[in-house]
């Protein structure tokens, strides 16, 4: 079944479908339609090219200097170029008529393709077809193939199959062309020839080689291969019949000096080795169906929100590597240029569960990611004058912050914004130690949480330590001077967020102390050396604890967000509607600071967070309820952050409020309709990642225990069933849920046998529940 769109999508259950094309969504859909495999990402541009396009390239971890944001991921060679000529005039979608249009995302399989018949300015009449892969079997291959087939004429048609390097980053160049030619092992082995390519990044000295062949079905063809300078062409000549299709097909090999120290070689190499077209193709669709069995999500009843869904992980998963645990998952993905490939606590708070839960592995890549770059959290602290390691608020290879100074304004005449977010938003160090606890939890991994996550936690401990106050007056530990996570307030005392975040992480640190202790005393011993910690700082850790200033009153039940927030001016959201900008933009910076109106959630979302761990509020019921009442109708969710919409709507869910699946909407068509206007600088991440959370944690009601994971759902009235499968210590469970008996007389009762639930909260009387334990493989 289909779902039309509002704006010429088609959603079915795996399929993404843009029925017509609209130049002035060009950029965005350029973002929507991008392929990956963990090692690289492919913006959907055309391979012919169109006027203002912004085709890219990005491989994880080939960062540039740049001016003003230090650093950035480099657009690589583009190595989609294919250019067809028909008797003497070029295909381009800006020139001729275009009689019909089709481009399709198969997320089961990571295929990208598009249909169009063109007719050209003189009148001949075409045919083409392409599909497109960057191979999840094989990370440093990319497949592209392309049928033409003349409908009404005979003629002489002309393919250019290039590896562009000139490739810009929105105006910078980021390479050093190096050398180029054609592929000598093809000609040795008597084969098509091919071409490869070898350039160099200007500052960091990343080389990269691309290597490429083509094949072609249908007909006898010449091949010629041209070396303009940095732009390595095969030319393919034949004849064009009516209605003869011919196809061709387009090989390429991808590797970096990060991999190998003699990347040309490599790319040549593994281009002689690899097997026909088809076989690869086969290779990445088999490896997209073992990663949907064990981590896709099945909505009955509702699918537009099936497709959505799954559109969100297929980002996720294609911007995640499961073989470099140097590199992590940029704000954007790899699918644009927006905050120019740095990580944000995105990663760890938004992003990880859905990896840890499903993909292990990869999370597991993800946390070492923070481990390599301890060095660069520890330079921060010691710059700002603290001890241990201080994660930057944005960080790229090293983990030295990246989050530039200043915001330049396009107007001339504007004062530029000074950023305070690399100095004040320091709740990220314990966003990442709450990652690792969670990690180990779901993962029972205590070789890693050994070798790398207690080193993460430890340090960043000490950070706090010489970061928190002692106000002597109140005799309490406070943080002042900082940004929570609603980032419309930039100077605030004691953040709830950030204090019981620190509270909570120094809880953790004593405890993954005495357990390193007991379980791994050697390395206690060590790490204790290494980090210089003592007896003392560990009795000062409980102090700390103890101490922090939490401003919670048990009386009414609200937390107020930081000192002096209830004091601020009230402010009725719905009295500045209709809008279609974020409140700050209308009020200003300076008027949004002295009012009570959120970015994004900060208490509500500290309350997810800590749910069903003890704290100086209770997350029940009562207390979420009273403080979703006051926070939510001032959160600017719409226009505010993308990051608040989907825990806006596990906590509605949580509540039974009304309009959780509106506000999961919200999020879950962020970047498919291009709803805030900026699809075009890549994937929102972290409201992918929220995505997943919603359906699971909020939809599914799942609480982790350590029996393992338990259901309390609460379907939306659209979806008659749920079912997804998560990994809780080695064993994994599915799940699969249903709206009441009483509304579906037909569903057959769930075998008993293997049936896994809690007595006190399986079931609640809204739901049918059917969960299996399943052996854990790999």
């Amino acid at each position: 079944m289909n779902t039309p769109s509002s704006r010429d999508l088609i959603y079915t259950d795996w399929t993404l479908i843009e029925s017509q094309f609209d130049p002035q969504q060009l950029r965005s859909r350029e973002t929507v339609f991008t392929i990956g495999n963990g090692y690289l990402g492919t913006r959907g541009s055309f391979e012919e090219g169109y006027p203002h396009a912004l085709p890219a390239t990005l491989v994880h971890g080939v960062y540039d200097d740049v001016p003003v944001v230090y650093t950035e991921l480099a657009n690589c060679p583009d190595w989609l170029s294919l250019v067809v000529i028909v008797n003497g005039e070029r295909f381009r979608l800006d020139r001729g008529e275009m009689i019909h249009y089709k481009r399709q995302l198969d997320l089961r399989h990571g295929m990208l393709s598009r249909s169009v018949r063109w007719r050209s300015p003189t009148g001949n009449t075409l045919d083409l077809k392409w599909e497109r892969f960057a191979s999840l079997a094989d990370p440093q291959v990319l497949g592209l193939r392309c049928e033409i087939t003349p409908v009404d004429f005979n003629g002489e048609i002309e393919v250019q199959s290039s590896l562009n390097g000139y490739p810009e980053n929105q105006g910078f160049d980021h390479w050093e062309r190096l050398d180029q030619g054609k592929t000598k092992l093809g000609i040795d082995l008597g084969i098509e020839p091919g071409i490869w390519l070898q350039v160099r990044t200007r500052s960091s000295r990343i080389e990269l080689a691309m290597a490429a062949k083509m094949t072609v079905d249908g007909t006898d063809a010449d091949f010629q291969v041209t070396n303009t300078p940095g732009y390595p062409t095969l030319m393919i000549c034949f004849s064009g019949t009516a209605g003869q299709t011919v196809s061709l097909e387009k090989m390429v090999t991808v590797f970096t000096s990060q991999e190998t120290e003699l990347p040309v070689q490599a790319a040549q190499v593994k281009l002689a080795e690899l097997p026909s077209y088809s076989v690869l193709r086969n290779a990445h669709q088999q490896a997209w169906n073992e990663v949907w069995q064990h981590s896709d999500i099945e909505i009955e009843g509702n699918s537009k929100a099936q497709l959505a869904v799954r559109y969100n992980l297929f980002q996720l998963f294609i911007s995640a590597s499961l073989h470099n645990s140097q590199v992590s998952v940029p704000a954007k993905t790899l699918s644009g240029f927006g905050y120019r490939g740095h990580i944000f606590w995105d990663t760890e708070i938004f992003i990880l569960p859905f990896f840890t839960l499903t993909q292990p592995a990869i999370a597991r890549n993800l946390l070492t990611y923070r481990y390599h770059t301890l060095n660069g959290a520890r330079r921060k602290a010691a710059h700002s004058g603290y001890q241990g390691a201080m994660f930057a608020w944005e960080s790229a290879a090293t983990g030295d912050e990246v989050t530039p100074r200043w915001a330049m304004p396009n107007d001339p005449y504007a004062e530029d914004v000074r950023i305070w977010c690399r100095d004040r938003e320091i709740h990220i160090s314990a966003d990442i130690a709450y990652a690792v606890w969670q990690y180990w939890q779901a993962s029972g991994d205590d070789i890693w949480l050994r070798d790398f996550g207690a080193e993460i936690i430890l340090d960043t401990a000490l950070f706090w330590m010489s970061r928190l106050e002692w106000n002597a007056k109140q005799q309490r530990y406070e943080l002042c001077g900082v940004i929570g996570a609603d980032e419309y307030h930039e100077q605030v005392n004691n953040n709830v967020f950030t204090n019981r975040m620190v509270q909570w992480h120094l809880e953790k640190a004593v405890v993954v102390h005495e357990w390193m202790r007991l379980k791994f005393p050697d390395r206690a011993t060590e790490l204790a050396q290494r980090l210089q910690l003592t007896s003392e700082q560990l009795q000062h850790w409980q102090a700390m604890i103890a101490q922090i200033y939490i401003l919670y009153d048990a009386k009414t039940g609200l937390i107020e967000q930081f000192e002096g927030f209830f004091q601020l001016k009230d402010i009725d959201l719905s009295a500045y509607e209709p809008r279609d900008r974020s409140i700050q933009a209308v009020l200003g910076i300076d008027e949004t600071n002295q009012r009570q109106v959120l970015k994004q959630p900060d208490v509500l979302m500290l309350l997810y967070l800590m749910r069903g761990t003890p704290a100086a509020f209770p997350y029940c019921p009562d207390v979420l309820r009273r403080n979703w009442n006051y926070y939510a109708p001032r959160t600017d969710i719409t226009y505010g952050s993308s990051l608040g919409p989907a825990i806006h709507a596990i906590l509605a869910a949580d509540l039974g409020a009304a309009d959780p699946e509106e506000q999961f909407m919200q999020a879950a068509l962020v970047d498919l309709e291009d709803t805030r206007g900026n699809t075009a600088d890549g994937i929102h991440a972290a409201s992918a990642g929220g995505i997943w959370q919603a359906v699971v944690f909020g939809f599914g009601g799942i609480q982790l225990k350590d029996s393992g994971p338990v259901a309390t759902p609460h379907l939306p009235p659209s979806w008659t069933r749920l079912k997804f499968k998560l990994n809780w210590r080695g064993t994994w469970y599915s799940f699969d849920l249903s709206p009441p008996l009483a509304q579906a007389p037909d569903a057959q009762v769930p075998d008993i046998q293997g049936l896994i639930f809690d007595l006190d909260r399986g079931f609640d009387g809204h739901c049918r529940i059917s969960l299996s334990s399943l052996a854990a493989t790999g």
